[in-house]
Order: structure tokens, then sequence, then C-alpha cells
């Protein structure tokens, strides 16, 4: 009988005395993830438990004995810290915060996202767009902005890595019990469970409760398909995160969306919370919110579909985190028949309406296939990637939706990702942080400033005591691993000299698609032997990752790595850590002195682990990409020169190893143990003061929430405002004119351009007449821009950084042809062009582009020289 398993785990636990129930509430809000004098308070209970629980104040409650809460209860001590704990928290859910003090037609903010990553308590995440969307959550708080987020409550979560005796991965899902997580059941006012249901094909619901989970101010809402209601198989849907595909992938984003809004507002009728006036879909996973929206719009205002869609569009935020499109989710249009049409079909909402927001149209794609994040970006009035050099990417990636357009006008802007500094920075490091800056405030750009005072002395015994933590957590992960893949504890004790505390240390960790480049260190094996085993200046790498369970390739490429890594005379200096998660970061990010980043160039969209590392006073060792390539400024780590010109691909990688290799050998490792006459590594401790000075105010997560409540949740709830004033007087306008717009545009041209000058050549700061002659058709001046585009060209007549200026009507001629006039002044040397181009215009467009129509001369550019 020892093998036949529980049909249901509960979990029974001491009563908590009454002077000490303030801990449920301490628990059930995850702020204590980043607020240590909380965790401190739980880790005080029982410190043994505590490490057992893993860091989790809700399994820790249930495991404490009735004797040792008794004590607690005595401890008057203890129990003036928990009335502290908690007046701290009530404190911080109410107080006026940054967003507070700017009054702002932003109400609220609907933020949907697959996955969160908030805490190792919560396994809800399976890498950086849930660690993002967690730390997105935890800024909003701190910052007091008022962010619902949504998402869906997975039971087996992503899945807990563990490698075979010859290194292969071995994926475990492990039960994610919402009764033992922080989580709360959201209930109707009889104590009833709140559900949601989305409609499927044959007459089927998609039922889900909701469980609450409360990021400091911030609630997040989490659906369950594991309800009585559903048959297996849509008990399955929120099983597993990226789980299966196909159908399956489709339920689960139909839940997001269209479950995931009518769980929002469940939430908020029961909450008597305000309703968000902003959507925001990190990825295309959420996109039929939108549609789900759009329902609601039609039935509660009898709009028609277009003009609905005017009025979701003004206050959609959409964010795209992919610079492939491999990396996006795609489904047959006629799986979306299926599920939209047919007997879960709904008659305001037609199917070839839905089909073609997402439908591959343009040139390039598959019209049978529909796209999510095409999708995603027709439903969002404003969109975003998310680091300069991404914004580029995706720019380019998705310039079909805009055909005639392109670089800059493709209404994709950026806003670089950051990492919520009190989760991620190491006590040793925070208290270092505020003895030198005099303050505790974490978020704050000014408290980083400040860290080009520290002393370097204790700035290196920190990084020391950091590195020899690293040190211990990998020993004992590493004998974990090797006693479940099969080794007698007996011969493990070589693991006792495993990697050293005064060794430089390099970390490499993160998800292992082959872009990424796991073994690009292997290229030249004995090159990576020499530099581990140097006597003189050895170096040590700690490496974590986990594959996708359906990729071979990156399983393959993991098992490569250990195998390295296993070898007897290098074992001591290169470890690869299974299950790669939050609990293992916090830990791994502090201890090493360098983070490795390898991607191929531009495919790393932005990054975050690196952020993470050099607030922990580690320097970067990258690949200009994501992230690094905006903000490298060479004091704050190292290029690794890019040939990502070179076509070959083994040629491109031979390349960058070797320059890798190159780097490390002559000037990272150089520089770690060069020593000046106090015995510190004076040169290295500058790059390192200079990084958290100059680079920590740049990575905070909070100055990415800033970025995003100014430049796009405040527009975004404008426009929503205006549209939707009166009735929808503006939506219905605005759908009528696109309508009347996208109708017309095949009568508009540029006939002809003509300017007046002195000369073949121009003298810098003269003058110029532009006249552009412009046809147009059905419409009027009122419908159109007509722009002068101009400034410097290239070898091959293209504009180089360009300025628009409007160009206005004059005079009108037959056949409704006009007359349009600037004068432009020049400003640059050399040679100058300039064109002229015609756009459609309304009061109402939060971007000209976005209707992707325009008119151009048939002589394309024209080009003037200057003096």
């Amino acid at each position: 009988m020892s093998d036949v398993k529980a049909l249901r785990r509960l979990n029974v636990r001491s009563p908590l005395p009454e002077n000490l129930l303030p801990l449920e509430e301490l628990a059930l809000n995850l702020r204590w993830s980043w607020n240590s004098p909380t965790r401190d308070l739980f880790r005080d209970m029982d410190p043994a438990t505590w490490r057992r629980c893993e860091h989790d104040p809700v399994r820790l409650l249930g495991e404490v004995s009735g004797e040792r809460l008794a004590e607690l209860s005595a401890d008057e001590g203890f129990v003036r810290r928990v009335d502290a704990a908690r007046s701290e928290l009530a404190s911080y859910l109410t107080a006026d915060m940054w967003f507070q003090e700017r009054m702002t037609a932003c109400r609220g903010v609907a933020y949907f996202s697959p996955e969160f990553g908030i805490t190792g308590a919560l396994p809800q995440y399976s890498g950086g767009l849930g660690i993002l969307a967690g730390d997105h959550l935890k800024s909003a708080s701190d910052l007091g902005v008022p962010i619902i987020g949504i998402g869906l409550f997975y039971r087996s979560g992503y899945f807990r890595q563990s490698l075979s005796w010859d290194g292969w991965q071995l994926e475990q899902y492990p039960v994610c019990d919402p009764e033992g997580t922080p989580v709360t059941l959201l209930r109707e006012s009889d104590g009833t469970p709140a559900k949601v249901g989305v409609g499927l094909p044959g007459h089927r619901t998609l039922a889900a409760r909701i469980w609450v989970a409360h990021v400091g101010r911030v609630p997040l809402l989490l659906l369950d398909s594991d309800v009585e209601e559903n048959g297996p198989a849509e008990r399955e849907v929120t099983d597993r995160l990226y789980g299966g595909g196909g159908e399956y992938r489709l339920q689960q984003e139909m839940l997001l969306g269209i479950g995931g809004t009518r769980a929002l507002r469940t939430f908020c009728r029961i909450a008597g919370t305000v309703e968000p006036t902003v959507f925001h879909s990190n990825e295309g996973h959420a996109g039929f919110l939108g549609v789900e929206r759009i329902r609601e719009l039609i039935d509660a205002h009898h709009l028609d579909f277009a003009s609905a869609l005017e009025g979701v569009r003004a206050g959609t935020v959409f964010t795209t985190h992919t610079p492939v499109p491999a990396g996006i989710d795609r489904f047959p249009v006629s799986l979306i028949e299926q599920y939209f049409g047919g007997d879960n079909a709904v008659e305001v909402v037609p199917v070839p309406d839905i089909v073609a927001l997402g439908r591959e149209t343009y040139p390039g794609g598959d019209p049978e296939m529909f796209n999510m994040a095409v999708m995603g970006l027709r439903l969002a009035g404003r969109a975003n990637g998310v680091s300069l050099l991404h914004g580029e990417v995706s720019r380019e990636m998705f310039a079909g939706l805009w055909p005639g357009f392109e670089g800059d006008d493709i209404p994709i802007t950026s806003i670089t990702n950051g990492v919520h500094a009190p989760t991620w920075v190491a006590q040793e490091m925070a208290d270092l942080v505020a003895a030198t800056a005099g303050s505790v405030f974490l978020n704050d750009a000014s408290t980083w400033e400040r860290m080009s005072g520290v002393d370097e002395r204790q700035l290196w015994e920190t990084k020391r005591a950091l590195r020899a933590q690293l040190v211990d957590e990998a020993r004992n992960r590493l004998r974990e691993s090797w006693i479940a893949r099969g080794a007698a504890a007996t011969d493990l004790d070589w693991i006792h000299g495993v990697l050293d505390p005064d060794i430089l240390t390099i970390g490499f960790a993160r998800r292992v698609p082959s872009y990424k480049r796991l073994t690009l260190m292997l290229r030249d094996r004995d090159r990576l032997r020499a530099l581990l085993t140097d006597p003189d200046r050895p170096v040590q790498l700690v490496i974590a990752g986990k594959a996708h369970p359906n990729d071979d390739g990156g399983k393959r490429l993991i098992q490569e790595l250990v195998a390295f890594a296993d070898a007897h005379d290098v074992r001591h200096r290169i470890v690869f850590l299974p299950n790669y998660d939050m609990t293992m970061a916090t830990t791994l990010y502090p201890g090493c002195d360098v983070w490795l980043n390898n991607p191929i160039r531009p495919l790393e969209a932005s990054g975050t682990s690196g952020m993470k590392a050099a607030l922990n006073g580690a320097l970067n060792l990258s690949i200009l990409d994501g992230w690094w390539d905006e903000w490298f400024d060479g004091m704050n780590g190292w290029a690794i020169p890019s040939a990502d010109r070179v076509d070959d691909p083994d040629r491109r990688d031979d390349l960058e190893a070797e320059a890798l290799y190159e780097l490390i050998t002559s000037t990272v490792a150089p520089l770690f143990y060069e020593r000046d006459d106090r015995g510190l590594p004076g040169r290295w401790l500058a790059m390192v003061r200079h990084t958290l000075a100059t680079l920590g105010p740049k990575v905070l997560a909070t100055r990415m929430v800033r970025e995003y409540v100014t430049r796009l949740y405040v527009p975004a709830a404008e426009s929503s405002v205006a549209v939707r004033s009166d009735d929808f007087a503006l939506a219905r306008e605005l759908a009528a004119w696109k309508g009347r717009v996208r109708g017309s545009w095949w009568a508009v041209r540029v006939d002809h351009v003509e300017a007046d000058s002195a000369g073949d050549a121009l003298r810098l700061g003269q003058s110029v007449a532009i006249r552009a002659y412009v046809s147009l058709g059905e419409l009027s001046p009122d419908d159109v821009r007509v722009e002068v585009i101009a400034g410097s060209v290239d070898a091959d007549d293209v504009l180089v950084s360009p300025a628009v200026q409007a160009m206005q009507p004059n005079e009108q001629f037959d056949g409704n042809r006009w007359r349009y006039l600037v004068d432009l002044t020049v400003e640059e040397h050399g040679a100058f062009g300039y064109t002229v181009r015609v756009v459609p215009w309304h009061r109402g467009v939060i971007d000209q582009t976005e209707l992707g129509l325009v008119a151009l001369p048939v002589n394309g550019m024209f080009e003037l020289i200057l003096r």
C-alpha cells in the first residue's frame, strides 16, 4: 500500500492564537516577498521550518507546531513585531503614492498576462515574460498605480526540472493546490464561489472560478477551470502553463481573454472597485479580451462592430515581447471559425469580423492562419516593444500591417523593461546601499545615484560574502541533483571542493531555446578548459536553465553542457544547477561577479537577468542585444563583438565564441585579479561603482512603470474617455470616417511636386517653396494631411532621420484637385532630399498611420545639393 496516492491533499494546521491572527493577513498579501521585515518575522517563528517550507509563509503557518505558536504568543517582543508589521502594511495599502499625486483620466488598468512570477510560493510562471509581469505588478503597487492583474491558475504550473544519469532533462509537475498557496477564493455575497463561463463548440461551457492573490495594493485574478461543472477535458485547460497546442492552447487563450474580462467585471462588482479604463495585453495570448469588450459595447450601447472596435482600440495597450515570428501563437482560421461560429456564435459579433482581426493578410503572411500578435496590434491603439532595439525589430517584423510606411512611422514604440529592486537585491547589498545612500528606498533612482560613493572595501567584502553564499547553495543543489541522478551519497565527497568564493564567478541562467546559445562557451572546449583551470587567474561558471518540455533540441544542449561539466578535470569549476526558478535566482544573481549573455543578435527582445545581476554589483558580459544594446557605456561591463552580418551560422558562432574567450582571458580575468596597494581590485571596483550609480537608476521597474503610465496608460485613458463621451459619438464618427476613407482612397494621388530655388544649389538656412498638386477623389482636405518629408540623404537616396512638415491647401482645381504649399528651410549640409505624401487625418485618430494608407509621388524622392 506504500505507493497508493491520496485522492486529495488537505492542509491541517494548528489554530493561531488571537494575538497572532494578523500573521494570516500578512501571509496572504504577497508584499512579504519584497518586504524584508515581514520575511524576517516569519523566519523567526521557526527558522528550520521556514527553510523546509522554502520561505513560504502559508506553508509555514500550516507546519509550525501548536507548542511553538503558544511560545510566540507569550513573547511580548514578537507580538509587538506582528502588530508593527500589520500597521506598516495597512499604511502601505492606503497611503498616497506617486500615482495619487497626479490627477489623470486613468481610473485604472487591467493587465492581462498568461503568467505571473511574483514569488516561488506561487509558481505561475515559466520565464522572463512572467517575471516581468510580476515585477510590473509589484512596481505598480509601490507607485500606487491602480492596476488589476488577470491570469490563469495552473494546477501543475510549468515544471520542476531534474536530470537523468546521462544529463537528459526530466520534467515533473507537482500539484499547486490553491488551498495551500497565498490566494483566496472570490465569493459572491452569499458565500458561493464566483464563477465565469466561456462558450465552446458543441453547446459546452468552459467554467472557471476566480482566485485572488494580493500583490501589495494590486489584486491579481487567476482563473481556475478545475471545477465540478466542467468535464475532464475542460478541467485540464488550466492544468499546465504552455502545455499542449492547437485546441488546448486556444481554449486557454479564450479563457484568459474572454473569461478574464468577465472575471474582471465580476471582481469589480463584488469588491466595489472602479472598473479600469485601460486594458493592457502583455503579449498576444490574451488578445480575445478585445473581442469580449466589443461584444459588451454592442450589447450595452447598440453599436455596430466597427464603432465598438473604435471604442475598444482607444483604451487598449499591447506589448509584444517576441522578436521572431516563430514565437507567436497562430491558429488555423478554420479553428477560429469552429470556436466562434456554429452553435457557439454570438450574433452581434460576426465570425468574419473576428477572423479579420487576426488573419495574416499582409505580404509574407498566410491568410489561412490567425495570428494572436496581429490581433493584438489591430485591437490596440497603442503598442510597444520592450527595448529600443526590439522596437526597431518589431516595426520591421510587423511593417506589413501598415503598407507604405516604414521605420519610425510604424506605430510601435518601445519601453525598455526594468526589474523590481526590492525583490532582486540581496539583503546584504540592500544594507550596503542603505548605509551608503542613507536611504532604504531601492525603487528610487536617487538612491542608486549615490552609490558612486560606496566604500570599496565594504563593497568587495559584500560581494565576497554573496559569492560564498552562492558557493554553498550551488554545492547543496549539486549534491541533490547527483543523488536524483542515481549517485550514492558516499561517492559525492568531491562536491565539498566545488567552486571557490575567491574565484571570478560568471553566471549564465535563462530559458534554453537555441537562439540563447547555452553551449556557445563550448565551441572550443580546450580553450574553455584552460580558462577554468588557469593556475593564476581561474574562472568558474554557474549555469542554469530549462528547455521547453517539447524542445528536444534544447534538451540536447543541456545534455551537452552537463556532459562537459561532469568531467573530472573541470567539475570543480563549472556546474549546471537544475530547476532554475525565482528561489535559485535570488542567490545566483547576487553571487556572480559577471553575468554572461550571448544570444543571436537581435533575437533577445530585452532580457532582465543581467539587470538583476547589475543591481547586485555584477558586471555584464554580453552581445549587444536587448537592453544591453542601449545602455552599455564601456564602463559597466563588456560588449562581446557580434558577427550578426555573417551568413554562415557556424562561422558566426566560432567568431563570437573566440571573442568571448579573448575578452575573458585578456580583459575580464586580469582586471578581477589585479590588486592595488590596498589589496583590492581597484579598477574592477570602480566599474562596479559606476554600474550601481549609472545603470542602477535605469534598470528599475519603477522607471518602466512610470513610462507606461505617462506614455501609454494616461494617453489611452484620455482617448477612451473621448471616444465614449456623448454615447460613443466619436467612436461612431471615427468608424464611419474610416469606412469612407478606405472606400475612397484608391482615387487619392500626388500628381506633381515642384520647388522654387535659387539655382541648382541652396545655401544653409535658405528657404525653398514646395508645391504639391494632389487629387483627393471623393475626399476633402479635412480628411487628409499632406506632408513634406525632408532631410539628408545617403548614397542610395534614402532619407536619414527626416523631419515632417504639414503643407497647407492653397487652391482647388477641377476634379477635386488641390495645390498644397509649404516653405521649407534647409538646415543641413550636403545632399538634401524631400518627398511628399498624403495620409488620412481625423481629430480622433491615435496615429495618422493607423489605417495603413498613404499616397506618394510616382517620381519618389527629390534631391537638392546644399552648400
